[in-house]
């Protein structure tokens, strides 16, 4: 049974995409660009790692940090008692399209004041139908000017799993709404047998009839990127969270992108720049002038800058109509001697390169992430759960697989050392590009690496730097 809202001063229900920029347009933070759409500028910058807490009695269950029972009700009451003054809206619609297994209700229960980050929750949402069940429903309680006094910053999120609600305290980043439906669907998803994967999912058209891949990499390596690539004329389906099953059924959770901007390039990156600068686009610590000139490049206030769009906007795959999953790649932005792609040899390599989860941190993670070298198994740090059962699942349902289901370790950093280092080179994303379209088209051609048991490339059509598949050679010379 869901948790029951807390009353509030008033509720705007369901609000239209005009009337949430109306609301929009009375925020102080907030600017129209050049484009026509609504920028605006957050205090907080990044998700708030060290202010989520999970609620439980037993802190065996989990890897991540916890609250109790108790403490946790305690704020609860005091957001209750915020929320009772305070004007909010209510924003409702399911995880998943309307024949997946997987669908959830789900809904965001926010302070008015912030009406943006509503607004780009509900161009995630697939919309509410007569179906649509509130006993089911994954809840957000959301109070962006709340502070939770005595925790750091004043910021707290709270996931409580037996009641399937996340409450969030004065934060004003969006990927805290996005996050805190979609942690809960993913255990939810875990006990249903599936494995929730902090994926990108895209279908290539080949000769051999159309592949499924799903790319899998911590915000800000390239997952969006590599989805929205146009290999042979391929259509994303999903740029963050999928669900993959028994026997390699693969199903999306949501109806639009988020997509990070810094860096957004229209030469390599035009469905996402299209997109993001339309009059429906959000758009989220983006770099905008006073005139509301917007600079992609601009990282002066982060580089963590964000947007949503709904699918609906961009040519995309119907994922209603998905299947099953071809191949996976695991996004490792690295800048040492992991080559451009590797192959793994077993079912063992798999799992054991998607639990190393090895990359280089970026701004997405915050001050404590960038620039760091990282471990987050499963590249998911949305996982409730202890580490190793992502693991174990993954193993399981390869196994359950009646085909050959490819895995691959895609470096889209650097090979040689850090910028300025002499003799590095960098994996550009027309690179990445190239060795996706020639994964789906199985034309790379392979040798076992002598050190590591990978296979690296000895072949990729259409790419030019042979040192970038073989570090090998580039350290040799």
């Amino acid at each position: 049974m869901a948790i029951t809202l807390p009353a509030a001063k008033s509720v705007a229900v369901n609000p239209s995409q005009d009337e949430l920029k109306a609301f929009v347009s009375r925020m102080p933070n907030a600017q129209l660009t050049e484009f026509g759409n609504w920028h605006v500028k957050a205090r907080v910058t990044a998700r708030s790692g060290g202010s989520t807490f999970i609620i439980t009695e037993d802190p065996s269950t989990t890897s991540k940090q916890t609250m109790s029972r108790a403490d946790s009700e305690a704020l609860a009451k005091r957001q209750d008692a915020y929320i009772a003054e305070t004007d909010m809206i209510l924003v409702e619609g399911y995880i998943g399209p309307e024949n997946s297994p997987m669908k959830r209700p789900a809904r965001v229960y926010i302070e008015r004041a912030n009406a943006n980050i509503p607004a780009m929750q509900q161009q995630l949402y697939y919309p509410k139908d007569a179906d649509w069940r509130e006993e089911d429903v994954l809840t957000v309680i959301y109070t962006p000017n709340c502070p939770a006094e005595g925790l750091p910053d004043n910021r707290l999120v709270t996931i409580d799993l037996d009641n399937e609600v996340t409450r969030v305290f004065n934060i004003d980043y969006f990927g805290e709404s996005k996050m805190g439906n979609l942690r809960m669907w993913m255990e939810w998803a875990y006990q249903q047998n599936a494995l929730a994967m902090h994926a990108g999912a895209k279908v290539i058209p080949t000769d051999g009839g159309d592949r499924v891949g799903l790319i899998v990499g911590l915000s800000g390596t390239g997952k969006t990127t590599t989805t929205f690539t146009r290999q042979n004329g391929s259509l994303p389906v999903q740029d963050d969270i999928v669900a993959l099953v028994q026997g390699g059924e693969v199903y999306s959770t949501e109806n639009g992108c988020f997509a990070k901007t810094y860096g957004l390039d229209p030469r390599y990156e035009p469905t996402i720049h299209g997109a993001l600068t339309k009059p429906s686009g959000w758009l989220e610590n983006v770099g905008v002038d006073a005139n509301g000139k917007v600079d992609f490049y601009d990282d002066s206030y982060t580089a963590n800058g964000r947007g949503t769009f709904e699918l609906s906007e961009i040519e995309h795959f119907d994922p209603r109509k998905l299947g099953k999953a071809d191949f996976l790649l695991i996004l490792n932005r690295n800048e040492t001697i992991i080559p451009a792609v590797a192959k793994m040899a077993s079912v063992e390599q798999a799992v054991a390169y998607f639990m190393l989860g090895e990359t280089k941190g970026t701004s997405a993670g915050g001050k404590d992430e960038a620039g760091k070298n990282l471990r987050v198994p499963g590249t998911n740090p949305f996982f409730m759960g202890h580490e190793y059962l992502q693991g174990n699942r993954l193993g399981e349902l390869i196994r359950s697989m009646d085909y050959d289901f490819g895995v691959y370790v895609l470096n889209t950093g650097r090979v040689g050392g850090r910028e300025g280092v002499d003799g590095s080179k960098e994996v550009e994303i027309p690179h990445s590009s190239a060795i996706v379209k020639a994964i789906a088209e199985d034309t790379i051609h392979w040798k076992t690496d002598p050190d590591f048991g990978y296979l690296v490339a000895t072949h990729v059509p259409e790419f030019e730097d042979p040192e970038l598949l073989q570090p090998r050679d580039l350290y040799q010379s």
